[in-house]
């Protein structure tokens, strides 16, 4: 087996620190694109961890575009590393919010729209559960049902791309989508609306009607830009800081 540097474990989140670890292995190059990464057992002994700090760690990685997951086959490095594209954009700082909701609109609003043509029932039911257990998790951890709505409805479109994309600018976004959904869980109305602002995407996928699938994207993303717009301006008063 490869023989690997290891930093012990901080007061620092458990699965941030395997992140950070894996993802130095694979910048460094000691895991090439396409390389199998230890199993889930394996890394649990390594560092010492249970389980769910080793899926967690992976699943980020999974979001930033630098790790596959294969069912049954285990975590490979991916082929393709999209993080390079916005690994130095700060969040919260109003600007970068507008720049980087130009390209989500662009992006994403695209993507509903090929989801409708191209989904199958298998995604249909995925998106579904997503939806219902969103609905049954209002609290600041719907964000990781958010951030999974958004990545299946690229898997929708068949396009690998755009999958990676997608999950390159959610985790980019992370700490602006958990302060978001804090925001938003705050106050019923705003709980309900942007839940209801899903269940109308997966209706227009759901009746293959890529027009309306698209501009209920697009009112989605105004409504969220706003959001974080309006709460970027409140943390300028307070202090600024960047997403992780």
């Amino acid at each position: 087996m490869i023989s690997l540097k290891v930093e012990k474990i901080t007061t620092q989140k458990v699965s941030e620190i395997i992140e950070k670890q894996i993802e130095e292995w694979i910048h460094s190059g000691s895991f090439k694109p396409g390389q199998k990464l230890p199993s889930v057992r394996e890394l649990c002994e390594m560092f010492a961890v249970g389980r769910s700090a080793v899926r967690d760690a992976i699943t980020s990685l999974k979001g930033k575009g630098l790790v596959d997951v294969k069912q049954g086959d285990g975590s490979f490095v991916s082929r393709w590393d999209g993080t390079s594209l916005f690994h130095q954009i700060h969040l919260l700082e109003k600007k970068n919010i507008k720049q980087l909701f130009a390209v989500r609109k662009i992006l994403e609003s695209g993507m509903a729209e090929l989801a409708a043509t191209h989904r199958r029932e298998s995604h249909l039911q995925k998106i579904n559960a997503i939806i219902t257990e969103l609905e049954q998790t209002p609290t600041v951890e719907g964000w990781k049902l958010d951030f999974d709505f958004h990545t299946t409805l690229a898997e929708a479109t068949g396009n690998e791309i755009l999958v990676h994309l997608t999950n390159t600018l959610s985790t980019t976004m992370k700490k602006a989508i958990i302060d978001c959904h804090r925001l938003i869980f705050s106050d019923p109305l705003l709980t309900n609306k942007v839940f209801q602002q899903h269940v109308a995407i997966y209706d227009a996928i759901s009746a293959k009607d890529p027009d309306t699938a698209r501009i209920t994207m697009l009112d989605h993303l105004n409504f969220v830009e706003q959001l974080l717009s309006n709460q970027s301006h409140t943390y300028a008063e307070g202090g600024s800081y960047a997403a992780e």
